[in-house]
C-alpha cells in the first residue's frame, strides 16, 4: 500500500467516504454487546467512531497519518475516544486471541498480502469473537462505483472461505448494493460479505 497516495486523498476537507459508517458493518454491530474492536484499514475513522458511540473499546489502524488526524477530529466531534495508531496493517503486531471483533471494511491487497492480513486478523481474534468483512467482488470491475480497477486485488467468496478456514462461516455471500459512500464510493456495487466465529478451544 502507498501511504503518500491515502494521505493525499485524505488531505481534503471532505471526508472521502462519508462520516457515516458502512451500512453492513452498522447493521451487524447494532445489537451486539460492546467489547474489544480492531479496524484494520478504516480510513477516516468512520466506523470507529461508529462503534466508540455503541460502547466499543476500539482500537483503529491506518497507513495514513492525514486518515488519522480526521479520525481524531470525528471523534472529538462524536464525544468519544478511539486508539487510531498508523501502522502498517501487515507487518504490525497485535495480541493474539484479544479482539471480540474484528471488521475489515474495503481493505483490498494483492493476494499473498491479503492472506497475510486475514491470516493476522484470525489469529488475535478471540475463541468465540467475530470478523466482519465487506469488500468489493471481482464483478465490481464493470462498474464505477469505487474499488480496485485491477481484478486480482478485488475477492472472491472461494478465497475468503479458504482465507478464514479457521473460522466458522456464518455468512459469506455476494450482493449487489448501492453505495452512497462519500464521492468515492457512489452507485451500484458489486460485494462480497463476510461474516466469520472464531471456534472455541478444546479444553
Amino acid at each position: 500500500m502507498n501511504p503518500e497516495f491515502w494521505n493525499a486523498r485524505y488531505a481534503a476537507a471532505d471526508y472521502a467516504y462519508g462520516r457515516a459508517p458502512n451500512v453492513f458493518f452498522a447493521e451487524w454491530m447494532a445489537d451486539r454487546t460492546p467489547g474489544m474492536l480492531l479496524l484494520p484499514c478504516d480510513g477516516e475513522g468512520r466506523n470507529a467512531v461508529y462503534a466508540a458511540r455503541l460502547g466499543w473499546q476500539v482500537r483503529a489502524a491506518d497507513f495514513s497519518s492525514a486518515g488519522r488526524k480526521k479520525a481524531l477530529t470525528l471523534a472529538a466531534e462524536a464525544g468519544v475516544d478511539i486508539d487510531f495508531v498508523v501502522e502498517d496493517v501487515l507487518t504490525a503486531s497485535w495480541p493474539k486471541d484479544h479482539f471480540d471483533m474484528i471488521a475489515l471494511c474495503f481493505a483490498h491487497f494483492p493476494e499473498d498480502e491479503r492472506r497475510i492480513l486475514h491470516h493476522k486478523c484470525v489469529a488475535s481474534l478471540k475463541p468465540g469473537g467475530h470478523l466482519v468483512l465487506e469488500a468489493f467482488s471481482k464483478e465490481q470491475i464493470g462498474n464505477i462505483s469505487g474499488g480496485p480497477r485491477k481484478e486480482p486485488i478485488l475477492y472472491d467468496p472461494a478465497d475468503l472461505a479458504d482465507d478464514f478456514s479457521a473460522l466458522d462461516i456464518e455468512l459469506l455471500t455476494t450482493a449487489d448494493v448501492q453505495l452512497d459512500e462519500g464521492i468515492y464510493h457512489q452507485g451500484l456495487a458489486s460485494v462480497v460479505r463476510l461474516v466469520g466465529k472464531k471456534r472455541l478451544q478444546k479444553s
